[in-house]
This record gives C-alpha cells, structure tokens and sequence, in this order.
C-alpha cells in the first residue's frame, strides 16, 4: 500500500507546483487561514486516490467538511490528510510546504508519506519497518542523530509561528547547553527533519491540528524520536473529539 500512498502523494504534489508557478489569489476560509487553488485540488486528488485503494475507509482532511465525532469515534482505522500544509509557505514561494498523507489505526499512525513537492522529496514510514527518505531515486533509512552529537542542540520550530511559549523553551534549554541553536522551517518538514539527524527537538507550543502533524509524527517515531503531549508525556493520539492537537514536543529519547 505504502508505494500506492507515495504515488498519490507525488501526484498531488506535481499539481501543486504547477499552480505555484503561476500567479495564483488567495482566498481566507472562516477562520481567516489561507486557501488557495493548489489546496483544492491537491486534496480532490489525494481523496480520488485514496478511495480506489479501499472506499471503506473514512477520510479527514483539511478541506473536506469535517464529521462529527458522534460518527468518528466508532472508526476503527482513517486516513488523516493534509493536501497542502504549509499554505503560507506555498504563498511566500520558499518551497517549505509538504503533502501529508497518513494511516491511522485505534488512534496511532501506523502509515504516513510527506511528500516536498518543490525539493522532489519524499519521506514515508510504517510501524515496525522504519523511515525512509526518497531523493533522486534513491531509497535511504533515516535515524535520528545522538543527542547534540555536534556539541549544539538543535532545536527546530515554526518559520511562520513562533509563540512566547516557543521562545522561552529556547531560553530554558541555554541553560542546559552550552551552545543552542533555533533552526526555522516550515510545515510538516519539522518532523522530517528530526528524523534524518539534522535536529535534536521540536518543540511545538502552538495550535497545530491533526492532519499538520499525523504523517509526519509516524515519520520522526520510526526513526527513533519521541512524540509526547507537553501537558503530561503522554503519545500524542488522533481521531480525538477535538482535533485541534494539544501542545506536543518531537524529542530525542535521550533529551
């Protein structure tokens, strides 16, 4: 299933750049976040996709009219989408936006595909068999790093959200380690980057909701990273009533 859901992916992402391109307008759903063309019909692309795969499986998307949890919480297994995460990354054309497809089975990823349409990246993970990382072509095994093994903790988080909460985690931390450093990037690649040893932690103390983080976390886990709600260190679950996640941190087990 997995080469299906990659395939899927880099087809959503193949139409994305051809809209970002372009000139492209900007349209501000209720909750005044941007929507563009490329969410639209990325998201008609992935939701075609995943129902010729297995129509029986339900979907919940960012663009698609959310169900109400009376129904949801008798789900078993769903997909978790993000046609486009990182909208405001797309606008500003600094290629830091992700496709984010993900499995999830009694409330855990057990799948997840992040596909960089503007690098021509793709990193997928299954429970139990590892995260992977396409780039030309080729297949690579990701693991996360030893902890600040370079003598600098590598924190990464939001390019486009950083909070009070954000920064002062950063405060703290210099005083734990002698050297810090905040790394910024958009998206979903956060995750990705924690997976493939370029960051020690991801710290994020902002409103994020389930499909911004749900491909990615199955990701950073099987590289061997943490997701832990900051509240009480408890896995962060999904398919919950509210889907607007809690505050979380992508950690090195050893941090």
């Amino acid at each position: 299933m997995i080469d299906k859901i990659i395939e899927i992916a880099i087809n959503a992402g193949n139409a994305i750049l051809e809209i970002y391109k372009q000139d492209f307008t900007v349209e501000l759903k209720s909750d005044d976040s941007p929507l563009t063309l490329a969410d639209k019909t990325a998201n008609e692309i992935i939701i075609n996709g995943l129902k010729t795969i297995n129509n029986s499986i339900p979907i919940i998307s960012e663009e698609n009219k959310l169900i109400d949890f009376s129904e949801r919480k008798n789900w078993t297994k769903c997909w978790i989408v993000d046609p486009l995460d990182g909208t405001k990354e797309f606008i500003k054309k600094n290629g830091e936006f992700t496709v984010n497809i993900a499995l999830v089975e009694y409330g855990i990823p057990v799948l997840g595909v992040v596909h960089v349409p503007a690098q021509n990246i793709t990193y997928y993970a299954e429970k139990n068999k590892g995260s992977y990382k396409i780039e030309n072509g080729n297949s690579t095994q990701l693991k996360i790093r030893r902890l600040a093994e370079d003598g600098v903790l590598k924190i990464v988080g939001s390019r486009s959200h950083q909070t009070p909460e954000l920064l002062a985690y950063v405060e703290q931390q210099k005083t734990k380690f002698a050297n810090v450093e905040f790394v910024a990037a958009g998206s979903s690649l956060k995750f990705c980057l924690l997976a493939e040893g370029k960051a020690d932690v991801y710290p994020r103390l902002g409103p994020t909701m389930e499909w911004d983080t749900c491909a990615g976390q199955i990701v950073a886990t099987e590289a061997g990273s943490e997701v832990l709600r900051f509240d009480n260190n408890e896995p962060l679950l999904y398919n919950r009533e509210n889907l607007l996640n809690p505050f979380f941190i992508v950690k090195n087990p050893e941090l």
